[in-house]
C-alpha cells in the first residue's frame, strides 16, 4: 500500500521540473544571439553575473566566439529549439496525466520532430569543433556526444516502443530522452550552485565536477519517474530474474575492483582529482544505496516486476567503473588525450550508457515476456484435434 505522501511527492517533483524547464526555456533560446549581434539580451549571461560574478561569466565566454561563430546557425538552431523542447516536455508529461490520447500524439510527434532537428544542430556543432576546442576541452566534448546519441536513441526507441504496443516502454524510453535533455538546464543550476560550494573555481572548472555525476543523476531521476508510473505488481509472461544472485554478485565484485582503481588514480591527481572523485563518488552512492533498498523492499512486498527492474539497473550501476576504467585507455589511445582527461571522461559517461543499455535489458524482458504470453496462447489452438472414424458398414 502506497503512503499518502508519495502522491504529494509526486507533484511537489512534476512542479519542481515544470518550473526548471519552463524558467531555463528563454535562457536557452537566447543563450547564442549575442554571437550573432553583439549586443542582444541573453538572460543567462544576466541572471549568473549576478548569481556569482560578471567575471566568472565574462572570463566563461571569452574563448567562446571562435569555436561558436564557425558554427552559428547549428548552434542557435540547437539552442533554440532545445527552449522550445524544455516546454513541450512538460505538456508532454500533463497529457499522459489526463489522458489526452489525442493531444498527446500530436504534441508527441512535434517533440519527436524538433528532438531530431535540435540534435542535428547540436551535431554538426560537434562534428566541427575539435575536442581540445570544446567548451571545457575533450572530456566535455566526449560527453556532449554521448549525449547526444543516448538522446536520439531514447527518443528513437520511445517511438518504436509507441507503435509497436508496449505503452510502458514508450513512457520509459520518453523519460529518459527528456532525463538527457535536463541536462542543459542542471548544468546552468550548477553553474550557479557551485561557486558557492567550492569558490574560486572558474566555469571550465565546474564543468569538470559536474559532468563527473550529470549522467547518472538524469539517468536515475528518469529511473526514479518509471518506477513511480508504474504501479504493476507483475508482468504476465516475466518469471524469475535476469539479473539472479550470481550475477548480481559479479557485477558487485569487478565494479567494486574497478572503483577503487578509478579512486587510486584520482587521488594521485591531487586536490582537483580529489574533487572530481567527491563529484563522482557522492552522488553515485545515494544513487546506489536507493536502487539497492529500493529492491530489496519490492522484493518483501511481493512486487516482483518492481524488483527485477530495480536489479536490472543495480546491475548496470555496479559495472558502470568497470565501462568507465575500460573506456580509459580507448580515449587515450584514440583522441590522444591525457589520462587524467580520458579518466574524466569514461567517468562521466560511464553510469549514462549503462542505465541505458538497463533501459534496453528491461525493454527486452517485457518483449520477450509478451512473446511468451503469445505463444502460450497460440499453442492450444495449435494443438491436433482427434479425429474418430465411423465404422465400417
Amino acid at each position: 500500500m502506497r503512503r499518502p505522501t508519495s502522491g504529494i511527492w509526486r507533484r511537489g517533483a512534476a512542479i519542481a521540473v515544470t518550473a526548471v524547464c519552463v524558467a531555463y526555456a528563454p535562457i536557452a533560446m537566447t543563450e547564442l544571439w549575442p554571437y550573432a549581434s553583439p549586443g542582444a539580451p541573453a538572460f543567462g549571461e544576466w541572471v549568473m553575473s549576478r548569481t556569482v560574478s560578471p567575471r566568472y561569466v565574462a572570463d566563461a565566454l571569452a574563448t567562446r566566439v571562435g569555436p561558436y561563430r564557425h558554427s552559428l546557425v547549428p548552434m542557435i538552431v540547437h539552442s533554440v529549439l532545445g527552449g522550445l523542447l524544455m516546454l513541450l516536455g512538460p505538456a508532454q508529461l500533463l497529457t499522459a496525466a489526463r489522458r489526452r490520447t489525442r493531444v498527446h500524439r500530436v504534441l508527441g510527434v512535434v517533440f519527436a520532430v524538433t528532438v531530431y532537428a535540435s540534435m542535428t544542430g547540436a551535431g554538426l556543432y560537434l562534428a566541427r569543433t575539435a575536442p581540445e576546442d570544446a567548451f571545457s576541452g575533450p572530456a566535455f566534448w566526449i560527453v556532449l556526444t554521448t549525449l547526444l546519441v543516448g538522446t536520439v536513441l531514447s527518443v528513437t526507441f520511445g517511438i518504436m516502443g509507441a507503435v509497436g504496443g508496449f505503452p510502458d516502454l514508450h513512457q520509459r524510453w520518453m523519460l529518459l530522452c527528456y532525463g538527457f535533455l535536463l541536462t542543459a538546464p542542471l548544468l546552468r543550476l550548477e553553474w550557479g550552485g557551485l561557486p558557492w560550494l567550492l569558490p574560486g573555481l572558474s566555469m571550465e572548472e565546474i564543468n569538470h565536477v559536474a559532468i563527473m555525476h550529470l549522467g547518472s543523476v538524469v539517468t536515475f531521476g528518469a529511473l526514479i519517474a518509471s518506477r513511480t508510473l508504474d504501479r504493476r505488481t507483475k508482468v504476465d509472461g516475466v518469471s524469475g530474474s535476469w539479473a539472479p544472485l550470481p550475477v548480481l554478485a559479479a557485477a558487485h565484485l569487478a565494479g567494486a575492483a574497478a572503483l577503487a582503481w578509478i579512486v587510486s588514480s584520482y587521488l594521485d591527481f591531487g586536490p582537483a582529482g580529489r574533487r572530481l572523485l567527491l563529484g563522482y563518488l557522492l552522488p553515485y552512492a545515494v544513487t546506489y544505496a536507493v536502487m539497492a533498498v529500493s529492491a530489496r523492499r519490492a522484493g518483501r512486498q511481493g512486487r516482483g516486476w518492481a524488483r527485477e527492474e530495480w536489479r536490472l539497473h543495480l546491475t548496470a550501476l555496479c559495472l558502470a567503473p568497470v565501462l568507465s576504467a575500460g573506456a580509459t585507455p580507448v580515449f587515450e589511445r584514440t583522441l590522444g588525450v591525457d589520462h587524467p582527461t580520458a579518466l574524466s571522461a569514461g567517468v562521466a559517461v560511464g553510469c549514462g550508457v549503462l542505465a541505458t543499455a538497463a533501459t534496453a535489458v528491461v525493454s527486452l524482458r517485457v518483449m520477450y515476456a509478451r512473446e511468451l504470453r503469445k505463444r502460450s496462447t497460440a499453442a492450444p489452438a495449435a494443438a491436433p484435434t482427434s479425429r474418430v472414424s465411423s465404422p465400417a458398414s
